[in-house]
């Protein structure tokens, strides 16, 4: 394995505050539509599928599947330089949703397609964690 990613605070937003605050505690949320059951990714208020405003916050699994991904082998990027390789993948969630983020804890050529796989997080140092995910 090659070196820990990088964990950047990410920008927060009032529509987002909460979500990254459940990261902090080792949860994971997701928005569902109250009128349609849509379950929403990324956090927002308005369902994208109905338009309805009623929307809540409910805990997801944590457990999703690699819809498809890439092993990054040169990157510009300081920090993430010193991770190389590394893998960034589409998890599709159990609750349908998919999810832009990072495999860790494996040798990157063991990552395929359909591989099942666990949320972990990553402590930014800023209130708020980095959801990534390893092989289940």
């Amino acid at each position: 394995m090659t070196a820990s990613l990088p964990t950047p605070a990410p920008a927060v937003s009032p529509e987002t505050q909460e979500f990254w605050a459940a990261t902090a505690e080792g949860r994971l949320l997701l928005r569902r539509c109250d009128d349609c059951a849509t379950v929403i990714w990324y956090p927002r208020a308005h369902c994208p599928a109905c338009g309805s405003q009623h929307t809540s916050w409910m805990p997801a699994s944590g457990r999703g599947t690699v819809y498809t991904f890439t092993v990054v082998h040169r990157s510009a990027v300081e920090g993430f330089r010193d991770a190389l390789p590394y893998v960034v993948a589409y998890i599709e969630l159990e609750e349908g949703p998919r999810v832009l983020t990072n495999i860790v804890d494996c040798d990157p050529a063991s990552v395929v397609v359909g591989m099942p796989v666990t949320v972990v997080f990553h402590d930014t140092g800023a209130g708020s964690a980095l959801f990534r995910f390893r092989p289940a």
